[in-house]
């Protein structure tokens, strides 16, 4: 804390105020980044006590993970990637199959330390205004130092059961089922997410917490992708380790993208190598280098558009949003996974309890996510399919991430995403405007 402080005090006076940070899991383009604050001391875990830990904000769920396993304890929800931090999933957005029933992980954080625009170090608790306002709010209000988040009792291992589902409206009212009775044929579930492999194939998963360790865990961090193993078993075993970070091996399914899955290339790819912060990197070299717009070019295929992104719909309405992006963006697989609020009142409007990200509490919605490139031709660089998603996920009263690219005009995102709310609060704890608004740096790209 006190190399924060120092430097917060060499930045010039009146100069932007960002974090010095040189990693990160946002999918949209920055500015060059000047000096910032020293967050460098602030990736531990400070204590883990039976259902609480207290932890620093750049702190990544991976480090977390391992320090409350060692006690029998994980957080509420974990995110998917191992390099997301704490700090980034609350100030931003995280989601994971235990959602359904304890929300997103700004829901489980009893308190948390913030330094501000002004340099002020504010301890916020969930019903300030500063802390309700936070989540989603990307950096444009602070930066969280330290955080005190609740703990679940960890399982001994969880089993797994893949239930195929292929009418849309079935779907649905699967995961609307399971939400609200927390039962899949009168068995507790866990956890749920699902993945949609192509138009009439779809597939829940359900977690269920077991005790003891597994008999005969299945590993796919070796040969075996996760993923696939979704259509091909009706019934799997991880341990919770594993269960974890299943997704992040391949980046959910992304790894294919560099070969990885290939059977002779993966023999040879080092699984410490197998991991979603090194496919981050190899992205990040496509974007500088242009390597896939190459590619294509090389192959005669039209100019590829990126859509990579995270919608929240509500569930009545998967239906319809399903249905309609096979038609105008025709991307598969993509991930689901249903969430309901835990907080039911407080923060901002009646039944809306999270301004800048106003889901509406009791309401199910199911997360949507989608990764790669649509070859659209000529208008890619106009981003034709980002900017439809964006129309259709708020003609269906949903909500789009904003960890990647947006497009919303200045007087539509307000109305999203608590505007009015957002700049009295900024207002309030960072007078002189010196961290970057969020309008300006989810759209504008600050």
């Amino acid at each position: 804390m006190a190399r924060l402080r120092d430097s917060y005090a060499a930045l010039p006076p009146g100069s932007p105020v960002r974090l010095a940070k040189r990693t990160s899991n946002l999918f949209r383009g920055r500015d060059r980044q000047a000096a910032g604050l020293d967050v460098s001391g602030l990736a531990g875990v400070i204590e883990v006590d039976d259902q609480v830990a207290e932890v620093q904000g750049m702190c990544t769920y991976e480090d977390l993970v391992d320090a409350t396993l060692a006690h029998g304890r994980i957080p509420l929800v974990v995110p998917q990637l191992r390099t997301i931090t704490l700090g980034g999933a609350v100030t931003g957005l995280g989601i994971e199959s235990t959602s359904f029933r304890s929300g997103l992980p700004h829901e489980s954080v009893l308190e948390m330390d913030v330094v501000t625009g002004s340099g002020e170090i504010v301890t916020t608790k969930p019903g300030d205004e500063l802390f309700d306002a936070f989540p989603n709010s990307y950096g444009s209000l602070g930066y969280a130092t330290r955080l005190r988040i609740e703990l679940e009792r960890a399982p001994g291992h969880v089993a797994l059961e893949h239930v195929r589902v292929d009418d849309l409206d079935e779907l649905a009212a699967t995961i609307e089922q399971v939400v609200t009775s927390g039962e899949h044929d009168g068995e507790r579930v866990d956890a749920i997410d699902g993945t949609a492999f192509a138009p009439g194939e779809a597939y829940l998963t359900l977690a269920r917490w077991r005790e003891g360790p597994a008999r005969r865990p299945s590993d796919y961090t070796r040969q075996q992708v996760y993923y696939r193993s979704v259509q091909q078993r009706r019934t799997d075993e991880l341990t919770t380790y594993d269960y974890l970070w299943r997704w992040d091996t391949d980046w959910f399914w992304c790894s294919r993208a560099f070969g990885a899955q290939h059977p002779l290339v993966r023999r040879v790819w080092p699984r410490r190598l197998r991991r979603s912060d090194v496919y981050w990197k190899l992205v990040a070299l496509d974007r500088r280098f242009h390597v896939g717009d190459r590619l294509d070019r090389r192959a005669g295929r039209p100019q590829g558009e990126r859509v990579v992104q995270d919608v929240e719909v509500p569930v009545e309405a998967l239906p319809e949003f399903l249905a309609w992006f096979d038609r105008e963006v025709g991307m598969r697989p993509v991930w689901l996974c249903p969430l309901r609020l835990r907080r039911q009142d407080g923060g901002g409007e009646a039944g809306r309890p999270w301004p800048t990200y106003p889901l509406t509490a009791g309401q199910t919605y199911v997360n949507v996510g989608f990764w790669g490139v649509v070859n659209v031709g000529p208008d890619a660089p106009q981003a034709p399919r980002n900017r439809a998603i964006e129309a259709k996920v708020t003609e269906l009263g949903g909500h789009k991430s904003l960890y990647s690219e947006a497009f919303y005009a200045p007087e539509t995102f307000d109305r999203l995403y608590g505007g009015e709310q957002l700049a009295r609060v900024k207002a309030r704890h960072d007078p002189d405007d010196r961290l970057t608004g969020l309008y300006d740096k989810v759209v504008g790209g600050r």
